[in-house]
């Protein structure tokens, strides 16, 4: 009923285009209204509109957007948008019958290039969305949400561009410097045990081996099994540290470690990750490179021989 509402508020708007927002005010003369589904997309909609956007993120610190549903306070913010950037990729997944009715929607991994693109046979064909864990994959959906931005208000176009050169130039130093740190993890030790599946293109990026005790997605629960599985292979490996994650409940992780210790092996909570979602203000995790610097850091610091100070 609640999808079927959400619906039905939709259609007079079904009709809206990229130009939509321009026809209720000369974007020259307003601020440009965006709408994002992920607080990592709202992050880079800042960084690259500037001064002439006004940013809402929909989903907040800690939200899980594979579970999150539209309320009819998002439908409004999202038909009053002059665009609407979304992960794509089925991430937002109760959400994409909403984002494909609406023309000023747009996906910010649609010019990612489809080879670079994981897709775990168990994911039902469909592609890993979580691309932001590769910094150099994320500049890409940058660049998308900046095209799109340049395009609908022309008249500012140039400082969209410049703004998006700036940023980009920050994440290529911010993927140099991930490189660097994870160096300091021995290659044996290069292992990623976490909550869900949200880590592959950081473990392939980076150099190394990922293990999510849930899957791609947080819709699909853990079971009895999975937990012994994760734990056989913990306890196997000698796994020194395994991750918690704050859109996940630890209770999931929790498990594994007690099924860990019963398997005569202990193994430690290595810290926090943010995986979907960037921290509240003032975590040092609320902007994406920040989260980028926080999830590395506390990484190297449980896996390395020597830790190393976060930055």
């Amino acid at each position: 009923m609640h999808k079927l509402l959400l619906v039905l508020l939709l259609l007079p708007f079904a009709g809206c285009g990229p130009d939509a927002g321009a026809a209720r005010g000369d974007l020259g003369e307003r601020t440009v209204r965006v709408v994002t589904t992920t607080s990592m997309i709202a992050d880079i909609a800042r960084q690259v509109g500037g001064a002439r956007v006004e940013v809402e993120g929909l989903m907040g610190p800690g939200v899980d957007p594979h579970l999150y549903k539209a309320s009819e306070g998002d439908m409004r913010r999202m038909t009053d948008a002059d665009v609407i950037f979304y992960n794509g990729l089925h991430l937002e997944g109760k959400m994409v019958d909403i984002l494909d009715r609406l023309d000023q929607a747009a996906a910010v991994t649609d010019e990612i290039d489809r080879a670079r693109l994981v897709a775990p046979p168990a994911f039902d064909g469909n592609y890993d969305p979580h691309v932001w864990m590769d910094v150099s994959m994320w500049a890409q959906a940058a660049e998308a949400v900046a095209d799109r931005l340049a395009a609908l208000d022309t008249a500012h176009a140039s400082g969209y561009r410049a703004r998006a050169d700036a940023y980009l130039a920050r994440l290529d130093s911010l993927d140099r410097w991930v490189r660097g740190e994870v160096a300091r993890v021995p290659e044996d030790q290069r292992v990623l045990v976490t909550a869900h599946d949200a880590f592959n293109y950081f473990g392939r990026a980076y150099g190394f081996e990922v293990r999510g005790l849930q899957g791609i997605s947080t819709a699909t629960e853990a079971g009895t099994a999975d937990v012994q599985n994760l734990a056989a292979f913990v306890a196997e490996r000698r796994i020194p540290a395994m991750f918690v994650e704050s859109s996940v409940p630890a209770r999931s992780i929790e498990a594994v470690r007690e099924a860990v210790r019963a398997r005569g092996f202990e193994v430690e909570i290595g810290g926090n990750l943010y995986s979907d979602a960037l921290g509240g203000a003032g975590s040092g995790a609320d902007t994406y490179v920040g989260m980028i610097r926080h999830n590395v850091s506390t990484i190297v610091n449980a896996l390395a021989a020597e830790p190393v100070a976060e930055r």
